[in-house]
């Protein structure tokens, strides 16, 4: 019964979808974004551990812990139930004695436990390389609010759906009956089960601010000035000119097969260094690693990115570069 009306929810098409981009080559990972929402969404009882937006380094393992090999999504079409993680993959909620390591010299204690080993952006700003040649990126996350979302799918009480005005994924609580199936088959790692109210959470959008024409908290809190927010259809903003015209805008892990709407510009980084002190033709990030993550067309984006520079540098008009600069917040907003 439930699969069936999973299947009839997942028919009813919204009238709009939201999408996000970010430009990773200016996320200055401040988690300015991860503060906004967490103060503002998952301040409540169970909510510890919950951060519905975050910003991860990569190379790195990210939040939850090796989140991109839990499993998950959809293979050939078919739902695959992934790993469940653990309250030690999110990170088990602890407080720094601030007085003491700020004021005192102390390096610890930390409450609950001074043995805390992980916890969100542990490994921040570590990265991989060796020096000269060192690199690290920063990836800021939430829910994909994804066309097919496997979340959606896999509850069995029929409780997530599609918000029909535009397209944002929510849990109606009311009907959720905290089986953890949603959980496991995100393979972003995205929707939370709070222990306290025995229900799944998520990023819901901030859809009462887009209701009022405003931008959603992470969107409207960049201090980077890196993201945008827009209508997928919207061939006048910026969302979807850089998705569609330009084309440089990429989804991420697209092979999951849930259809993310939440884009990123890949980071272009500088070219390696020979052991002479030479410039090479390689750079620091490797193509790999960013073909791994955005798919096969991260390197022609890189290209094209770099073209539209140095047609800048020459004087010349870009539009590429004028959408990315963003030289008012209201060019980073169509909703």
């Amino acid at each position: 019964m439930g699969q069936t009306k999973n299947s009839e929810l997942k028919r009813m098409q919204p009238d709009k979808q939201i999408a996000f981009v970010t430009d990773l080559n200016k996320c200055i990972g401040c988690q300015t974004c991860t503060v906004a929402c967490k103060k503002m969404w998952t301040s409540g009882d169970g909510q510890d551990f919950e951060y519905w937006m975050n910003v991860e380094t990569h190379p790195g393992k990210g939040y939850p812990k090796d989140w991109q090999k839990k499993g998950g999504g959809f293979k050939d079409g078919k739902l695959q139930i992934g790993l469940l993680p653990t309250l030690e993959d999110y990170g088990i909620p602890f407080q720094f004695d601030y007085t003491g390591r700020l004021f005192e010299g102390k390096p610890g204690p930390v409450t609950p436990s001074p043995e805390a080993k992980w916890g969100p952006n542990w490994d921040e700003d570590t990265g991989a390389g060796m020096y000269p040649n060192t690199y690290y990126f920063y990836l800021p996350r939430m829910c994909n609010h994804c066309t097919d979302p496997a979340c959606l799918t896999a509850c069995p009480s029929v409780a997530i759906y599609k918000r029909k005005e535009d397209g944002i994924v929510v849990v109606n609580q009311d009907l959720c009956s905290g089986q953890l199936e949603c959980v496991k088959a995100c393979p972003y790692g995205a929707i939370f089960f709070n222990p306290t109210t025995k229900v799944a959470e998520k990023c819901i959008g901030c859809f009462p601010m887009l209701e009022k024409g405003k931008a959603p908290i992470c969107v409207g809190s960049c201090v980077g000035r890196a993201r945008f927010v827009g209508y997928l259809d919207d061939m006048n903003s910026a969302v979807g000119k850089l998705i569609h015209k330009w084309k440089v805008a990429l989804p991420l892990h697209s092979e999951f097969g849930t259809q993310p709407n939440e884009y990123f510009i890949p980071p272009v980084s500088p070219y390696k260094e020979s052991k002479e002190g030479e410039i090479t033709s390689e750079r620091r990030i490797p193509d790999s690693l960013l073909k791994e993550m955005f798919g096969p067309r991260a390197i022609e984006v890189l290209d094209i990115i770099e073209m539209e520079r140095e047609k800048r540098r020459k004087g010349q008009r870009s539009e590429l570069m004028d959408l990315l600069i963003a030289h008012t917040n209201r060019e980073m907003i169509s909703i």
